[in-house]
């Protein structure tokens, strides 16, 4: 058994919702079994950094570069980490970076998959790719990454009902809200637990 938290490493490329859904979730004991060790990001002004910096996280930012990936194993092997979490990563990871940290990267997306999802489907196009299909309910689900785009097996899923109303915006932001922010903390502890668990 692993004597220490769990390390995660979060990888970010915008303003970093989710990454405070899970700093939160750290703080209030959701998450007990692991810490954010790290934060990465693709992008330098992202805002999720900030936030990495006011928690007292080391970041680091990877940019992209044609030996993109063996900077980002390397920058992410120096902390030593033990489970990566994609939140909000605006990068298809190639099947040599996905072996290499095999069932130990999990990833959030903002619908019940098999619906809305892989190649195309990310952000505000996955909403209104819902709305434009007439939906009544839609949620979100972590899953573990493989090589096929939202395609790895799934660790849980909640389901949010879609309004009348509703515009792609809204949508968004009450999936993130009810959805996004309630399974990623209790997913990532479940894993982090599990991999504490299996380590000798």
């Amino acid at each position: 058994m692993l004597d220490r938290p769990v390390n995660i490493a979060v990888l970010v490329s915008g303003g970093g919702t989710n990454l405070q859904a899970i700093l939160d979730a750290q703080q209030g004991g959701i998450i007990k079994s692991g810490k954010v060790a790290l934060v990465v990001s693709d992008n330098e002004n992202a805002y999720a950094l900030q936030r990495a910096q006011k928690a007292g996280v080391c970041s680091e930012v990877v940019k992209k570069s044609p030996d993109f990936e063996s900077k980002l194993i390397e920058c992410i092997e120096q902390y030593d980490i033990d489970l990566i979490v994609l939140a909000g990563f605006m990068c298809i990871l190639s099947e040599n970076f996905i072996s290499h940290f095999r069932d130990r990267i999990i990833n959030v997306h903002p619908s019940l998959i098999p619906s809305f999802c892989g190649k195309g489907f990310y952000g505000i196009h996955v909403h209104e790719a819902a709305l434009k299909k007439g939906v009544k309910v839609t949620g979100a689900t972590v899953h573990f990454v493989n090589e096929i785009p939202d395609g790895g097996k799934i660790i849980a899923q909640k389901a949010v009902e879609v309004l009348d109303d509703d515009t792609p915006q809204s949508l968004q932001r009450r999936v993130m809200q009810d959805a996004e922010w309630v399974i990623l903390p209790s997913a990532i502890e479940k894993i982090s637990a599990e991999i504490r668990s299996k380590t000798t």
